[in-house]
């Protein structure tokens, strides 16, 4: 089967060129579906529930090519209503790089002793809004709790038809230039005009969010101290829509960092949008950034819902560099996240709470450098 794929690759490299992207696309696509039908590769043994989850490749290609993201079913959209005293406010930043408006969480106090407050950029996934994200992470609420300011920037249809974040374009994965630029001016932007700790800035995302996050964090180290990537894929998976689709399906083990950031990875090993593989890669590329790190496996369960095993890589000091949460029979949603929400899966871990709680182990520190 990959065998016809590969042939059709290099016919559609061709057609890259940004006036056939689609073409390329579609020509990945029908090649997919065609292999499908006269071949059928041979099976590898995986769980029950990733087996049952998984959709065939040219389904999946159509899928992702329609919209980036698996259909979901309508339901009630809450607006998270702020406690007394805390604002959820909508701001504009704008620079060479162009334009992004993002949403503004505003807790109602500062964690006691504390003189300015933490900051996490939340990315939404394809199709979602900054709104959606909130109310399905329930982040503003651990805000609360913890003195913690939180912005979710918006992508913009008119960025990307279905509102992702564009991981896969060269002219958006490096400093100084494209989105990358644009997340990093809306961090200086609420640094000056709020009571944000510029040694605790933090970034995370889904799906074509936690891409990004991951590509942002590499991009600006001396900007972010810590990074989550849920359902994500790692820095340099691809380079144009059609590789794009295809790591997406199959996996990809990115480029080297030269810069350690700390990273915890959530990923649902049922997912059948972006492989789990990714996840692994995610973890690894951050793991061989670090010096000697100690890995250690803890399997839990939450009650009346998935099973996971979270591998943590630890320093001398115990404290853990990178994590990696692998959720049994989830598939491409936030976990442990409010349904009210779009993708969100409640049965799983909490990944907002264990994200926060990784990020606060960590501070920007004067040593590192910019990639």
């Amino acid at each position: 089967m990959f065998r016809n794929l590969r042939r059709v690759m290099s016919k559609a490299l061709k057609l890259t060129r940004p006036a056939k992207l689609a073409a390329a696309a579609w020509k990945v696509q029908s090649a997919a579906t065609k292999a499908l039908t006269v071949a059928k590769p041979k099976r590898t043994v995986k769980s029950k529930a990733a087996s049952a989850r998984r959709a065939p490749l040219g389904e999946t290609l159509r899928r992702i090519s329609a919209g980036g993201m698996p259909k979901h079913p309508k339901l009630p959209r809450a607006k998270a209503k702020p406690p007394r005293g805390a604002r959820f406010v909508t701001a504009q930043f704008a620079s060479e790089h162009g334009k992004r408006s993002y949403k503004l969480y505003l807790p109602a106090q500062a964690a006691p002793g504390a003189t300015a407050m933490p900051l996490v950029i939340m990315l939404h996934g394809c199709t979602q809004t900054p709104d959606d994200f909130a109310v399905g992470t329930g982040m503003n609420r651990l805000a609360d709790e913890r003195g913690v300011l939180v912005a979710f920037p918006a992508q913009p249809a008119g960025a990307n038809r279905n509102k992702c974040w564009n991981w896969f374009r060269p002219s958006d994965q490096g400093r100084d230039r494209g989105e990358p630029a644009l997340i990093a001016g809306i961090v200086q932007q609420i640094l000056r005009d709020h009571p944000a700790d510029p040694e605790r800035v933090y970034i995370a995302g889904l799906s074509a969010g936690g891409a990004a996050a991951a590509i942002i964090a590499a991009a600006y180290p001396d900007i972010f101290a810590a990074t989550g990537v849920h359902s994500g894929l790692p820095v340099g998976a691809a380079q144009d829509p059609v590789s794009a689709l295809i790591v997406m399906r199959t996996g990809s083990l990115g480029s080297r960092l030269d810069i350690a950031v700390p990273t915890i990875i959530f990923h649902g090993d049922a997912d059948d949008v972006v492989n789990p593989r990714n996840g692994r890669a995610v973890a690894a590329q951050s793991v061989a950034a670090f010096p000697a790190l100690s890995a250690v496996d803890k399997p839990g369960k939450r009650a009346g819902g998935h099973r996971y095993v979270k591998t943590a890589h630890r320093g001398d000091n115990r404290k853990s560099y990178c994590e990696h949460w692998v959720i049994e029979g989830a598939g491409h949603a936030w976990s442990g996240g409010d349904p009210a929400g779009s993708f969100t899966d409640p049965a799983g871990p909490d990944a907002s709470r264990e994200m926060l709680r990784f990020f606060l182990q960590h501070r920007l520190s004067p040593k590192r450098g910019v990639a």
